[in-house]
């Protein structure tokens, strides 16, 4: 029997998503790889496009999804680190600007740097940050600097990336972990959390664009030059396919839900053959019989709907032209047969399905478009320890600080 991983070591990543829950508990080894060692998933009930709209429901779904998860990894869950999405969800980029207090570049700076370009940053007081990303550094005028750390000069200053969201869906989201016995360690959004999951250094080296395709939303991260540039969340999903199925054939969502996912294909070009689905219909009526072109054809419009907008806020934020590496799409409505193919056909990108990856134990198990987010959440808390591990602070107040971040949103209008 498998000894059971000491507290410490254990990180638990909790996807709250509109079509379902899914926690991954994972162990770090001495070397610092994350092993997998249980995973459980739940029907969310009570999300819509990414935002809590019913708080028992969405308790109950994240307590059968850890609950199973407890089963399979062998330990009691007491904290996760969590995402969050939802068209509240903004960004912009600010510039801040320190004088060194030495010839040379020191973390303090770096750190002062950041956090003058947070203050910059135009936040409404319904809104709080989520995070404040660097995008590049300059030293006395030198642009491009990725790592400005011991660097000679007089002046420092930093582009950031800063994501907000709205108080109240994130206090939302904190009530709904809390209710079900846990703790929220931090929560990151949900695109850069799949980032973390599915790009490559390479790709983000060179430009590249990672759609999630959630349940009810969309989400979207622009990387260039190794940082994270421009970021998105569109409201709408692989529910908004099950909904024009189910209009379109006749039929119930539920059934419409597995025609889609069994039968289902993005482009009407891809359809070979005269393949018939049989769909039943609602109430007592007989059932009738579809080619897989008649569903191709109901769900070709949306599809190229979703990428028809993900282009849109690609010009917009103005890097057209400069992801060299095009696009990964990811999450669960990624599998729908022939995605990779629509996403090329309107993005003008060359594309491909990206699946997690950097994980060992039961990868088997995650190493899919779906569980993208639950991945990337765990790489997040990996990145967190060693951060908080190399400022020798690993069971120190930064740690603490995270909490009382957590507890003063949940507080704050109470």
């Amino acid at each position: 029997m498998r000894a059971v991983p000491k507290r410490d070591q254990i990180l638990v990543g909790l996807d709250i998503g509109t079509t379902k829950i899914c926690a991954i508990v994972s162990e770090v080894t001495d070397e610092g790889m994350l092993n997998i060692i249980g995973v459980g998933s739940s029907p969310s009930r009570g999300l819509r496009k990414g935002v809590v709209v019913d708080i028992e429901s969405t308790v109950e779904s994240i307590k059968k999804a850890v609950e199973e998860a407890e089963l399979m990894a062998a330990v009691q869950i007491n904290s996760v680190y969590t995402g969050i999405a939802g068209s509240h969800i903004s960004a912009e980029n600010c510039k801040g600007v320190v004088a060194l207090k030495k010839s040379e570049v020191t973390r303090e700076d770096i750190h002062r740097a950041i956090e003058s370009a947070r203050t910059l940053a135009v936040i409404p007081h319904e809104r709080r940050i989520l995070h404040v990303l660097p995008r590049e550094f300059m030293v006395d005028g030198q642009e491009g600097v990725r790592e400005p750390l011991g660097l000679s000069g007089n002046r420092l200053e930093v582009n950031v990336h800063v994501i907000t969201g709205a108080v109240t869906s994130a206090q939302n989201i904190i009530k709904c972990v809390n209710r079900a016995g846990l703790d929220v360690v931090d929560m990151v959004l949900q695109p850069l959390a799949s980032s973390e999951a599915v790009l490559s250094q390479e790709e983000r080296d060179l430009g590249v664009v990672m759609v999630d395709l959630g349940g009810g939303t969309t989400d979207l991260a622009i990387f260039l030059d190794g940082s994270i540039r421009h970021s998105a969340v569109l409201p709408i999903g692989g529910q908004n396919l099950t909904k024009d199925l189910a209009i379109g054939l006749l039929t119930s969502q539920t059934e419409a839900e597995k025609i889609k996912l069994h039968r289902g294909i993005a482009r009407t070009g891809l359809v070979q053959g005269h393949e018939t689905v049989e769909v039943p219909s609602v109430g007592d009526r007989p059932a009738r019989t579809f080619s897989r072109r008649d569903i191709a054809e109901i769900l070709e419009p949306r599809v190229e709907e979703i990428f028809e907008l993900v282009r849109r806020e690609i010009v917009r934020a103005g890097y057209e032209g400069m992801v060299g590496a095009g696009v990964v799409i990811t999450g669960g409505t990624s599998l729908l047969e022939g995605m990779p193919d629509a996403a090329e056909q309107v993005l003008n990108l060359p594309a491909r399905r990206g699946a997690p990856s950097g994980i060992g134990g039961l990868r088997d198990i995650v190493s899919n478009p779906m569980h993208a987010t639950g991945v990337g959440l765990l790489l997040h808390a990996r990145h967190h320890l060693e951060e908080l591990a190399t400022t020798g602070l690993r069971n120190g107040r930064p740690l603490h600080k995270v909490f009382d971040r957590m507890k003063s949103w949940m507080f704050e209008f109470f």
